[in-house]
């Protein structure tokens, strides 16, 4: 299931503090706007039982968490949310829009954490029944940049600050470079409007969403 037959998948990647989330629900609006009935889901979360491993996840009173258990939490979440919402939506025409996906666990269990990544893959496979994006943004900024525009306390995961955050970025350049067809970097200095026409101008070159 690489590619739904049926509806359009369409993930955001990228640090914390990078813009994506904003440059989702802009796309979302877009789309809904020219009458693509379009949905948006978060990583980790999106379903209750998600939702409720995110709180387990992203807590800062569960720094007792080993790496291990965090990517197995980080899949699981996924996989309720490919089977309860993601695959359902996509069967039935719609288009869906994922604020991370399989990309961030690469990125930060393997990146940032140090885990296996050929593994990483098998695991993701598993938990998605091989679906993948058809198009995936990752909006790219360094790690100074983006703690610079952080606002908020940290979680548990963003806690490990710019080194962390670093290594996370690598792995996304990485994925970038060998997945060139499906993972579109976009320059997170531009501003958000500039981000959100050029987004716009891919998804209509390649005649996406029809």
């Amino acid at each position: 299931m690489s590619i739904s037959s049926k509806g359009i998948f369409i993930t955001f990647e990228g640090i914390d503090g990078c813009g994506k989330s904003t440059q989702a629900k802009l796309l979302l609006e877009y789309l809904n706007g020219c009458g693509k009935n379009t949905i948006l889901v978060r990583e980790p979360g999106g379903t209750t039982i998600s939702e409720e491993i995110r709180q387990v996840l992203l807590s800062t009173d569960r720094r007792e968490l080993t790496d291990r258990t965090e990517v197995l939490l980080m899949v699981a979440s996924r996989a309720q949310l490919t089977d309860e919402t993601i695959v359902p939506n996509l069967e039935s025409g719609k288009c869906v829009i994922a604020d991370r996906y399989i990309d961030s666990t690469v990125a930060y269990q393997g990146g940032g954490r140090g885990i296996d990544i050929s593994w990483l893959h098998k695991l993701n496979q598993f938990a998605t029944e091989r679906l993948v994006p058809n198009i995936t943004f990752f909006v790219d900024i360094l790690p100074e940049e983006a703690a610079r525009r952080k606002q908020t306390d940290s979680d548990r995961i963003e806690e490990g600050g710019v080194e962390f955050q670093a290594k996370v970025r690598e792995v996304y350049m990485s994925l970038a470079e060998k997945e060139s067809n499906r993972i579109i970097v976009m320059n997170g200095y531009d501003s958000v409007e500039e981000i959100h026409q050029k987004i716009i101008e891919e998804i209509n070159r390649r005649n996406i969403v029809g």
